[in-house]
């Protein structure tokens, strides 16, 4: 990215990089969570003495519980194929527990649980208690078979489901009786009890403390019931390698399917919104602030509607901008929002709260919130006038008025005054007139990208006078520069497009280029130019251009770009054939005319 203004730029001024969160300094004596040494001195089972869940077994559950999902709701072949899946996942259930992906599908699969067939579930855990309460993804299958009680107790056909199978097992016994639910949370809770400091200080045990209050206390929180939901949201949105998923499904849903799409905009931004609650405000900006989760919420912010764009801002964004403008990562989102902004309503307050730290962010380094700033007035058709005001003083080129002569190359070269003419001025010192003979002396600084960008959504506006009026002020050679810079031949191209650049205007600036266009014809960027030139000019001007270059007619044609050039301008036709050359760019004008007065109609 381009800087700001050079002269507002601290020499070796860096950012402070954020901190990474979570695992302790390399070094660190301090165990994992969830994987220290019981208080009684036992050793925990290591995790390689536990079942290994194939891959083959993996597959049969995921088939399952798509099946289950897909099955009527009742019906004798669904209680059938429910007793068999849950019979393998007891077999099976300190493996898939312990399993990333066969956790999750165990966490739906108990869903569709009798009463009967978890608690043998539950009693199979049970003598690994500790270490799947432990574990990252042990945890929510115990959050899961917790938060099935009120579904479980409350059902009087679970009840009588519970007799029958007890009449069943005293007939076969062959594993003994099994505990009732409740014998099995009371004693959850009483091991919980047994050493509950370290289960409350444990990163994942916690999360069995604080559903057995709720389920023990008979009150399900809606804060913990989402929580636990997104168990494993938090992974797929930070996650580095799964937020790309996300952001391609975002653009995926804005295309085809728009109403899912809000309501995955609306799902992430609650999640985020109610992760680390602080008194500094929304939790939303730290996320802000994160290299992975920034990424995917400019993604979210590029597809987000606009009634739901104003709330977002007014909920999270408003009174924060200039902090979020001035962060090293927080401004790329803040460059996205912007981009997304389409409405006076929402544009005013961002403008007026943004607007008087232009120079500051320009310079932090930050020109691209304040081209994207300058995006939405151009979009908006609002507060042109006074963004391209502030900007000249953020350049130092509006005062006196002369320096604004000035303004094409300082914008292009994102450069203050005194830096780009090498002056020294003492701080308070009273600004120096323009000098005219010094500008044209100077050859034209590189062009940078966002210098480009700047120039071309000021050409946009309703009233560039100022900008084009520098553009005319520059020399043959500077304007060729211009045209032969990469980033500088689209800010030619925005003023031979602009609906608010006249043709006079337009003429104005490009009659400056006369005595350059073989230089032009013979650069790959200039070609370009001078081929848009071309295609816009009247006859009388493309008799001028296909006169300077006939002069030079061998050049052209042994260079690689120019001989395009003479071959788009029929040149050796111009040379030999003047006036069947002339009959045909007759006939071309003519043909242009017919297609611009029906594309008008």
């Amino acid at each position: 990215m381009g800087q700001g203004p050079r002269s507002f730029h601290k020499a070796g001024r860096r950012f402070p990089s954020g901190g990474k969160r979570g695992r302790g300094a390399k070094g660190s004596e301090r165990p994992p969570p969830g994987r220290r040494r019981p208080p009684d001195g036992s050793s925990e089972p290591a995790l390689d003495a536990h079942p290994h869940l194939s891959t083959e077994a993996l597959g049969y559950f995921r088939q399952a519980l798509s099946a289950l999902k897909e099955s009527p709701e009742t019906g004798e072949e669904r209680e059938l194929m429910v007793h068999n899946v849950l019979k393998e996942v007891e077999a099976q259930a300190l493996a898939l527990a312990t399993n990333r992906t066969g956790s999750e599908i165990m966490q739906e699969l108990l869903g569709f649980s009798p009463l009967k067939p978890l608690c043998r579930v539950w009693a199979t855990l049970r003598s690994n208690f500790r270490f799947v309460a432990c574990h990252r993804c042990g945890v929510h299958v115990l959050q899961s078979a917790l938060l099935q009680l009120p579904r479980l107790l409350g059902s009087p056909a679970e009840k009588e489901e519970e007799d029958v199978e007890e009449e069943e097992d005293g007939e076969d016994g062959k594993d003994g009786p099994v505990e009732t639910l409740e014998e099995l949370v009371l004693g959850l809770a009483s091991e919980v009890c047994d050493d509950f400091l370290f289960y409350c200080g444990d990163t994942h045990g916690s999360f069995v403390v604080r559903t057995l209050l709720q389920v023990l206390g008979g009150t399900l929180l809606e804060s913990e019931r989402a929580r636990h939901q997104g168990s494993q949201s938090p992974v797929f949105i930070t996650d580095k390698i799964s937020s790309f998923c996300l952001q391609v499904a975002l653009q995926i849903l804005h295309r085809k399917l728009p109403q899912f799409c809000a309501q995955l905009c609306s799902a992430v931004i609650g999640y985020l919104s109610s992760r680390n609650p602080s008194a500094d405000g929304s939790p939303l900006l730290l996320f802000l602030r994160d290299q992975t989760s920034s990424r995917l919420l400019e993604q979210v912010l590029l597809v987000l509607e606009p009634l739901r764009l104003k709330s977002l801002f007014e909920d999270h964004f408003q009174g924060q901008l200039q902090t979020l403008a001035a962060h090293p990562i927080a401004n790329f989102p803040l460059q996205r929002f912007l981009d997304a902004v389409t409405t006076p309503e929402l544009l005013s307050p961002v403008f007026e709260e943004l607007s008087p730290a232009l120079e500051a962010v320009l310079a932090q380094g930050h020109p691209g919130v304040v081209i994207a700033l300058v995006g939405a007035c151009r979009r908006v058709g609002a507060h042109q006038a006074r963004v391209l005001q502030l900007l000249l003083e953020a350049f130092h080129c509006a005062e006196p008025s002369s320096r604004q002569a000035a303004c094409v190359p300082l914008f292009a070269t994102l450069t203050a005054y005194e830096v780009y003419y090498g002056l020294v001025e003492e701080e308070g010192a009273v600004p120096t007139e323009h000098q005219v003979e010094m500008a044209m002396a100077k050859a034209l600084g590189e062009v940078t990208v966002l210098g480009s960008l700047l120039l071309q959504h000021l050409l946009h506006f309703s009233s560039p006078g100022i900008i084009l009026r520098s553009l005319g002020a520059l020399t043959g050679p500077q304007l060729l520069t211009l045209a032969q810079s990469p980033a500088g031949s689209h800010v030619l191209d925005a003023v031979l497009t602009s609906p608010s650049v006249m043709r006079k205007q337009r003429r104005r600036v490009l009659k400056t280029l006369k005595g350059q266009y073989v230089a032009l014809a013979c650069s790959r960027h200039g070609s370009r130019v001078l081929d848009a030139i071309w295609s816009g000019a009247a006859l009388g001007a493309r008799k001028e251009i296909a006169a300077e270059l006939g002069e030079r007619n061998q050049e052209l044609i042994r260079d690689p770009f120019g001989h395009h050039v003479a071959r788009n301008v029929a040149l050796t036709t111009f040379l030999k054939r003047r006036e069947a050359w002339e009959q045909q760019q007759g006939a071309v004008a003519k043909r242009r005319r017919a297609l611009n007065s029906i594309l008008e109609d």
